[in-house]
């Protein structure tokens, strides 16, 4: 029992966040118009969970018989879970309201994602990583085809929900391969035989299927074709948070086996997700030129930073578990903060979505048109801003583990995307039109993006705020 009580308070940002999820269902399922209240618990429950979590990020322990980790690693991505949950629901309010469909359970929804993605960051079992994708995967299914009265809602939520259920077969069976050859699920267990095992053609096979499913969750090529549908027809806030939140967690869990798990550094599997890194990143830049519309072209740019991400995985070194660690973080800040003024300027039909559309954008609207432009800069990896050092800490790990040629495709397919980054700001600054929002943002909406743009530049200029924080865990 002391054991038990132990285990539960050392998962406090966790059980917390449940607790609230559980209590924020309950008022919903009281009655009518408790939206509101709904709204303002799942609030309060994400920042409380992201303030638990940083206090614990010094200290890492295993907890509930080995199969979750609290603190450190885990609280770290506890925190990009909680801030990109918060920042959703800040951004899906106002864009709800306008819509006239706010409901509650939309904000429980996204309180159970990301339940979901703080149990695939802690798990150290494979069992337990299963069960954070699924509760992650369902509530997402739900949330894309929301707008019910929406066909490409609909169709998006259906595509999803097909493709996702497809993957957990994957999944699943993969971690039944890896347990037939090893004997347990556990990733200390794992990585205890994996000299023995790791050219055992079952162990490969098994791993293999692990990395299917999670290059499917990552939206990595060749898995990736859901992805433009699905951010196009998705509420413009839930492609923020799947494009954040989703990501996070599918990397963390992605660092986690393939880093901690396995050791495969100079090995097959380090060949095969280098080969995905690369083609992530050429494919998803260079389609994303051809795009007219914008979540489509931010889905393609989603692609191809995955293929960034991806570098620093099969560098296998401590450098691109710091780089992949920093990207993440930054790259919340970033799309939540682009997502977020993109919602803003949609209208209800589903037009203001494509380039032209912003033409004269700074004129009518010059802050917001600012901020924007921020977060594409640091997108397309200039420097002094955040994204640029994500980048450079990715191909610095390529470059040591003498993936040279990785870190030159990505330095490649980066000027690449410059162009249709770039393309949106000379929209907004060079080219005449009366582009503008139809309502104006909420306040707090206003706020939370405006604190990322800040945070964007901050984190450009003193990298080492984030790193800092990762070196107690990953024992640099």
């Amino acid at each position: 029992m002391e054991t038990l009580v132990a285990d539960i308070w050392r998962s406090t940002p966790l059980v917390l966040l449940t607790l609230v999820g559980l209590i924020a269902l309950l008022v919903e399922g009281s009655g009518k118009g408790r939206a509101a209240a709904v709204y303002w618990i799942s609030l309060v429950g994400t920042i409380a969970s992201f303030v638990l979590s940083f206090l614990s990020l010094n200290t890492e322990e295993a907890a509930f018989n080995d199969m979750i980790l609290q603190g450190g690693y885990a609280a770290f991505f506890g925190m990009i879970f909680t801030a990109s949950a918060f920042g959703t629901l800040i951004l899906s309010r106002s864009y709800l309201r306008r819509l006239h469909t706010e409901r509650g359970e939309f904000y429980v929804l996204i309180v159970f994602a990301a339940i979901g993605m703080m149990l695939m960051a802690s798990a150290i079992d494979l069992i337990i990583l299963f069960l954070g994708i699924e509760v992650m995967s369902i509530c997402l299914y739900v949330l894309v085809g929301f707008l019910r009265t929406k066909l490409t809602a609909n169709e998006s939520a259906l595509k999803y929900f097909l493709l996702g259920a497809f993957t957990t077969g994957f999944l699943l069976y993969g971690i039944a391969l890896i347990y037939g050859t090893v004997g347990s699920t556990s990733f200390r267990a794992i990585s205890a035989a994996f000299p023995a095992v790791s050219n055992q053609p079952l162990f490969l096979l098994g791993a293999a299927m692990l990395v299917i499913a999670f290059s499917f969750k990552v939206a990595a090529v060749p898995f990736h074709m859901w992805a433009p549908d699905v951010y196009e027809g998705a509420p413009t806030p839930i492609t923020a948070f799947m494009s954040t939140g989703t990501k996070a967690a599918a990397f963390a869990a992605f660092v986690g086996v393939f880093l901690g798990a396995f050791q495969i550094a100079g090995s097959k599997l380090s060949e095969v997700i280098a080969l995905a890194a690369a083609a992530s990143m050429i494919i998803g830049n260079v389609v994303a030129i051809s795009q007219s519309n914008l979540k489509r072209m931010l889905a393609y740019s989603s692609i191809a930073h995955a293929g960034y991400m991806l570098s620093g995985i099969s560098a296998a070194n401590r450098e691109g578990e710091t780089g992949i660690l920093f990207y993440l973080a930054t790259y919340t800040l970033m799309n939540l903060g682009a997502f977020g003024v993109l919602s803003w300027v949609e209208q209800k039909d589903d037009t203001k979505l494509t380039f032209d559309d912003y033409a004269g954008f700074s004129a009518q609207q010059p802050f917001l048109a600012a901020l924007l432009s921020i977060f594409l800069f640091s997108l397309a990896g200039i420097p002094p801003f955040a994204g640029f050092f994500g980048k450079y800490y990715v191909f610095l790990a390529a470059v040591k583990a003498d993936l040279t040629w990785l870190a030159i495709i990505g330095v490649l397919t980066s000027v690449v995307s410059v162009y249709y980054y770039l393309r949106l700001v000379m929209m907004m600054y060079f080219q005449p039109g009366g582009a503008t929002v139809e309502e104006p943002p909420a306040q707090m909406a206003f706020i939370a993006v405006t604190c990322a743009a800040i945070l964007v530049v901050l984190f450009g200029i003193y990298p080492s705020l984030i790193v800092d924080l990762t070196k107690e865990f990953l024992n640099i």
